[in-house]
């Protein structure tokens, strides 16, 4: 079985995507952390030496938890710049995927602290008015990931163009298929709120496959059955949509649901790898071989997700690079403190920074268009956690 929890790739993915750079001023320092109850938090304090061109720089980064392999990553990731270039870090985070008043509280705590900046992976809109009242008061609000809605509730945001990850799972979903009937599980995070991450990755899937959605935005209003059109093209079956709250057990309990249902199910799509591999505990408990009789498409591209496409667990993932997301937003707010220029949006349609994604899987398809694709190994030596 592959090893789910490895650590300390440092920065490889920030090597695979070095092209996306900010020049910016830098010191290095110490770091100590320290606890905070206001919700998940850590404070990592670079106080040997004060920042250059004007006193220290406290920055806070605030995540969706501290549990998911991809918000960890991104914590250590924002705490290896802050270290390198003297800023002060606090990392906090809400209890679970979901706690809105969690992220809010950690918002108003850098607000009252008098910080630079803020980088956030937002929960949801909920969170909107607390970060227009950062932005108010002079912090410089950096998304990282999860871009808000709308974009420009923040200063700019750091992340993987989601709806293209997803676009390029649902074409490699068609090409393996190879005109054969997609009788498909959707297994997303939330079914009482809709969030950029979720409906981009899993409506991206969608049209990657080439079925018709009528609403990026809207998870569900799709046809349940009918054609889709990439590759050779097929008729399609959607069997279920699931919330899994984006970790494991969700993603086993979702997919026992989904096969209740419809046991012929042979395209499952994830919102994550942790929930892939509870879906796939699932699928060899009802006696599926994967990879032959379904297979697993998802999104992330963590270590343990990559090794598990190499061991034939999850047949393609779509990698992103949070490291690099922590990094260039960590360096960007410093770079303003310290009276430099905020970074500009790099995205095709110009609303995010865009940081790069790529398609991993040892079965390359001529159907994928939307990334490049690389194999298994190559995206291990690219991975984060």
């Amino acid at each position: 079985m592959f090893n789910r929890v490895k650590r300390g790739r440092g920065f490889a993915a920030i090597a695979a995507v070095g092209a996306l750079s900010i020049t910016l001023a830098a010191c290095s320092s110490g770091s100590e952390e320290s606890t905070d109850a206001a919700a998940t938090t850590e404070e990592t304090a670079a106080a040997e030496a004060p920042a250059e061109g004007g006193g220290t720089v406290a920055v806070t980064l605030i995540t969706k938890d501290s549990t998911n392999p991809f918000f960890v990553a991104m914590q250590e990731g924002a705490k290896e710049a802050a270290a390198a270039v003297g800023v002060d870090l606090t990392v906090g985070s809400g209890k679970t995927e979901g706690d809105d008043q969690g992220q809010i509280d950690l918002i108003e705590n850098a607000i009252a602290q008098g910080q630079a900046g803020i980088l956030i992976t937002p929960m949801s809109v909920n969170v909107n008015d607390a970060i227009k009242k950062a932005r108010d008061a002079g912090l410089y609000v950096i998304a990282l990931d999860t871009p808000t809605d709308p974009p420009d509730v923040v200063d700019i945001t750091f992340a993987t163009d989601n709806c293209l990850a997803g676009e390029a799972i649902g074409q490699w979903a068609a090409g393996k298929l190879n005109g054969t009937k997609a009788t498909i599980a959707r297994l997303v995070i939330f079914n009482d709120r809709m969030v950029s991450v979720d409906y981009c990755r899993d409506n991206g899937f969608l049209k990657g496959m080439g079925i018709d959605i009528k609403d990026l935005t809207v998870m569900g209003d799709e046809e349940a059955t009918g054609k889709y059109t990439t590759g050779k093209g097929g008729d399609y079956e959607i069997v279920c949509l699931e919330a899994t709250g984006a970790n494991e057990e969700g993603g086993r309990k979702g997919m026992e649901t989904c096969l209740s249902k419809n046991p012929a199910i042979n395209v499952v799509y994830t919102i994550n790898e942790p929930t892939a591999f509870g879906a796939a505990e699932a699928l060899k408990a009802a006696g599926k071989t994967i990879g032959k009789d379904v297979f697993i498409v998802s999104v992330d591209g963590g270590l343990a997700g990559v090794e598990a496409v190499k061991a034939g667990e999850i047949q393609a993932t779509s990698q992103q690079y949070p490291l690099l997301m922590a990094k260039l937003g960590v360096e960007a707010i410093k770079t303003i403190a310290d009276g430099g220029a905020p970074p500009s949006n790099t995205s095709a349609d110009g609303t995010f920074f865009d940081t790069g994604v790529k398609l991993c899987t040892e079965e390359p398809m001529d159907t994928v268009t939307a990334a490049e694709q690389w194999t298994a190994q190559q995206c291990i030596d690219n991975a984060w956690g």
